[in-house]
């Protein structure tokens, strides 16, 4: 198996990120007098910034990494991409059989379901780190932005979209919490904080040919997808980007943020839970895939769903000279992952790294490898002609 290109990956264009997926930034008090710096106070010496950020706890090689409970941007070392590099060999010597593959992916809203029936909005907690990491929350929540409409897909438990409303201060803005699953959208809104005027829920697959109720093309300032795409198949992925383009309006952005190749999650998969390249089945049935930064930037770039002729001469055995060889294409048929291709559906990628975070059993000694994919992807502005201006996709 060839080594996965985790060493290389670092973070660029993003600020600090969250210390892991589902937990929330704290609120910070900073000063403009007092930008943050290294503390060095030898009674409180937290190696952090102060005042506080996220982000900032650097991992030396004069410091002790069993001093604290996790690091920020931390690399694995040589012998933790061996040992990942051998799991993903076991793994996929032990996948799920055939009867569990076809049965997880034919009905993935029951999984889901299953889900949020054991687990409630009590499962998350709040995501209220998401303004310090994506701008364009600060702008549509700011007061007096205007009419504003915001998309999150993937709403779970409303874990993302309640703390929003909570601290938005535009009275023009309107949420759309979309989810597959039935179950996920009773429990939004069935909460006590669930107000119709500012909030809608609705059952909506993002991959479906559908748009989601009440919502028009280029109707949409911002998309929330935050652990949402892993969840889908990647034969999937090319339809849900389309459906998201078409309901952005001109200058609208996607905030991404996901599991990146390599995390402890994937590492941890037990024999029988993988599916396809990258792709595995949990032990409550959801799916999950791991990306890696150059795929997330081929997917929404758009370099991944190419022309018509282009698909056509490379199902025909006639190579394209122009494209890179398809990284997603596992079979030999590259019809298999994109079923079709659309006209250019071609995002701009404002921004995209890659967040790690070493995580410390200090009883135990452990290491513990986080990695996530944070992005922000674009849609062009009309240009002068009313044509999409794509120079910069």
């Amino acid at each position: 198996m060839a080594a996965p290109d985790i060493t290389t990956l670092t973070l660029e264009d993003t600020t600090s990120a969250p210390i892991q997926p589902e937990t929330p930034f704290s609120t910070r008090n900073t000063s403009e007098e007092i930008p943050p710096h290294r503390s060095h106070d030898p009674t409180n010496n937290l190696k952090r910034s102060d005042p506080f950020q996220f982000g900032s706890r650097y991992l030396l090689p004069t410091d002790n990494p069993f001093e604290f409970n996790a690091w920020d941007h931390v690399e694995p070392s040589p012998s933790d991409i061996t040992h990942f590099e051998s799991q993903v060999i076991a793994q996929k010597a032990a996948p799920v059989s055939d009867f569990d593959r076809t049965r997880f992916n034919t009905e993935p809203a029951k999984w889901w379901n299953r889900f949020y029936a054991n687990n409630t909005s009590n499962f998350f907690k709040d995501r209220k780190w998401l303004q310090q990491e994506f701008p364009v929350l600060k702008e549509v929540t700011r007061e007096g932005a205007g009419r504003k409409v915001l998309l999150e897909i993937g709403a779970g438990a409303g874990n993302t979209c309640f703390p929003l409303l909570r601290g938005n201060e535009n009275a023009e803005l309107l949420v759309y919490a979309c989810d597959f699953s039935q179950k996920a959208v009773d429990l939004i809104r069935g909460s006590e904080a669930y107000d119709q005027s500012r909030l809608k829920a609705e059952i909506w697959d993002v991959a479906s040919a559908e748009l989601p109720p009440d919502l028009d093309e280029s109707s949409v300032d911002a998309v929330l997808m935050i652990f949402i795409f892993s969840a889908l198949h990647p034969t999937q992925w090319k339809q849900a980007v389309s459906n998201i383009w078409r309901l952005l309006k001109p200058g609208g952005e996607v905030c991404f943020r996901d599991y990146g190749r390599g995390d402890l999650a994937q590492v941890r998969m037990k024999k029988g839970r993988w599916m396809e390249e990258n792709f595995y089945i949990r032990g409550d049935g959801t799916r999950v895939y791991f990306f890696d930064r150059e795929e997330l930037k081929d997917i929404w770039s758009g370099r991944l769903l190419r022309s018509k002729e282009s698909c056509n001469k490379t199902e025909k055995g006639m190579a394209d000279p122009t494209e890179p060889d398809h990284p997603l294409d596992t079979s030999g048929k590259v019809d298999e992952v994109m079923p079709s291709c659309p006209p250019g559906v071609r995002f701009e990628i404002a921004s995209l790294g890659v967040d790690r975070r070493l995580l410390i059993n200090r009883h135990k000694k452990l290491k513990m490898y986080r990695c996530w994919m944070q992005g922000r992807f674009r849609k062009p502005e009309l240009s002068g002609d009313g044509s999409k201006d794509l120079a910069k996709a």
